[in-house]
């Protein structure tokens, strides 16, 4: 009589092969889960401070090789022959429209720039996603993070070198109204731009969805290689049955042999099957990272502009009916800051492009407030010389006034652009680094970057002119300002206070020996820096 327990035990011993494996692998994956999500940066005080300074080093040191390039193209910038349409047009628009007009251009030009920038390694990024390219092993997503972020670069430095040489353009043909007129008009063309790119957007989302039949056609495969498996076990399995009952032997190698084969079949299902879902979840999820920082960015390009455009339209418009240097327009302008700021920052919907948008207007009229007190600087000085019997002609003292002012107005807006540009940057570099993006690799591959591409931009000068030059050069400064947005965001992920010093020790030493100890720019170009990499607009 045949006993049944025989049965039981064979089934038990098959099924086992596979649960136990499944069991065992899961408990792996959970494990690696769980490192994953503790910090990578835990080591010893000491060499949490070694690797820190070297990192920091890195990002400090591409920020400081920035400066004497930007240095050298402003100086050009400020040459009297470059000065002088922006001089004659002083007398049009007043100190505070000069002023409002050009820091409103300036970070209108840095912003876009950016953001185009990130848009254009946003759409590579997802081309990885869509074509399965990005997966779970580190060279996939290694490739992933270094094509998007040369293409980001990349678009940053082109679109800032084609909108320097258009505002070059402008004002040498047109003036200052030119520019006003084409800042209004950019501005008011972003919201339906911003509408018809939302839409194109979700067209290219919908490509997505054919990454998703190949992981369903994979999985339909595995789901059928492992129903093949289970039948075929469960013909051995009766095999198995009949023998018994015909008094044939309980076991022997050959079964061994074929039991060993069945597990290690199993084994690798469960294998692949563990692969395709931690891939499949990990695309998914930085496709919905991509289009949730390119929905911030596109609102931040479309309504960011809108308060520091406001400011420039009506300070420029009170200079062109004659009251460009008159208190009254000092007022309104400080009032219309004022409700500006308050209704943005009061919102109850409050977003990302509406703190930049305050921040933006807010350094715009410290700009108009720096040209003003230029302009006022001339007039004081011309009355002292006047007390002391030293008379000037009114055309000297206004042809001074006029340079002073365009002087001023240039530096300051140029170095709020930069500021603008290197902030936006690290906005981008931290989060990455929180997102486990590899420290190392953004640190050091945005550094190397931002040098080939300042590089590039030398080479290149004499064929993009000097607002095409200008407008790279901030580019590449928002390329370094991802590297020194990682380093600061690094520097708050270590487990000791030694990494952390270490880090801003080494981005701080970086900057200042590289950057030929600019101790004034670069002290505030850290800090802002810090902010923004800190900061999560998503």
């Amino acid at each position: 009589m045949f006993d049944h327990s025989v049965l039981h035990s064979l089934r038990t011993q098959v099924w086992r092969s596979g649960t136990g494996l499944q069991e065992e692998d899961s408990s792996v994956y959970s494990s690696s889960q769980n490192n994953m999500a503790q910090t990578r940066l835990a080591r010893g005080p000491l060499k949490e401070a070694a690797v820190g300074f070297a990192l920091g080093v890195v990002g400090g040191c591409i920020l400081g090789a920035t400066e004497d390039p930007v240095d050298q193209t402003m100086s050009v910038m400020t040459a009297p022959e470059l000065l002088k349409p922006v001089m004659e047009e002083v007398r049009t628009v007043g100190a505070l429209g000069l002023g409002t007009l050009i820091g409103a251009t300036a970070l209108t030009t840095a912003m876009t720039s950016v953001v185009a920038g990130v848009i254009l390694a946003a759409v590579v990024a997802s081309v990885f996603v869509v074509t399965r390219t990005c997966g779970p092993s580190h060279t996939h997503s290694a490739g992933l993070w270094a094509s998007a972020g040369l293409a980001g670069a990349f678009g940053t430095t082109l679109s800032g070198a084609t909108l320097g040489v258009t505002v070059e353009w402008i004002v040498k043909n047109y003036g200052m109204v030119g520019l006003l007129w084409a800042l209004s008009i950019f501005t008011v063309l972003k919201p339906p731009l911003h509408f018809v790119f939302k839409v194109l957007w979700k067209q290219g989302e919908a490509c997505c969805t054919l990454g998703s039949v190949v992981w369903a056609k994979e999985r339909e495969e595995i789901e059928i290689t492992e129903a093949q498996q289970r039948q075929r076990v469960a013909v051995q399995v009766e095999q198995r049955i009949l023998t018994l009952e015909k008094g044939g032997r309980r076991g022997g190698a050959e079964d061994m042999t074929t039991w060993a084969s069945e597990r290690r079949q199993r084994e690798e299902l469960e294998r692949r099957r563990m692969e395709s879902e931690e891939a499949e979840m990990e695309q998914r999820t930085i496709q919905d990272w991509i289009n949730t920082v390119v929905v911030k960015h596109v609102d931040f390009l479309a309504f960011s502009g809108i308060p520091m455009t406001v400011v420039a339209i009506v300070t420029s418009g009170f200079g062109m009916f004659g009251y460009g240097s008159h208190q009254s327009v000092l007022i309104v302008l400080l009032a219309l800051v004022g409700v500006i700021a308050y209704l943005l920052l009061n919102s109850p919907d409050f977003k990302f492009w509406m703190l930049v948008g305050c921040m933006g207007m807010l350094a715009t009229f410290v700009i108009a407030m720096l040209t003003l007190h230029a302009e006022q600087v001339v007039v004081t000085t011309a009355m002292r010389m006047h007390a002391a019997g030293q008379n000037q002609s009114k055309e000297i003292i206004s042809t001074r006034m006029n340079h002073q002012a365009s002087l001023e107005a240039l530096n300051a807006a140029f170095f709020v652009a930069k500021l603008c540009q290197l902030g936006l940057g690290a906005t981008v570099g931290g989060p990455l680094v929180r997102r486990a993006a590899g420290e190392v690799t953004v640190i050091v591959g945005a550094a190397l970057v931002s040098g080939g591409l300042l590089a590039l931009v030398e080479v290149l000068a004499p064929a993009l002119g000097e607002g095409g030059k200008a407008g790279a050069l901030l580019g590449v400064v928002g390329a370094a300002g991802v590297s020194v947005g990682a380093a600061s965001a690094t520097a708050g992920r270590w487990s000791s206070w030694s990494g952390t010093l270490g880090t801003v020790a080494g981005l701080v030493t970086g900057a200042l020996v590289i950057g030929k100890w600019h101790i004034v720019n670069i002290g505030l170009q850290v800090p802002v820096a810090y902010v923004f990499a800190m900061t999560n607009p998503f």
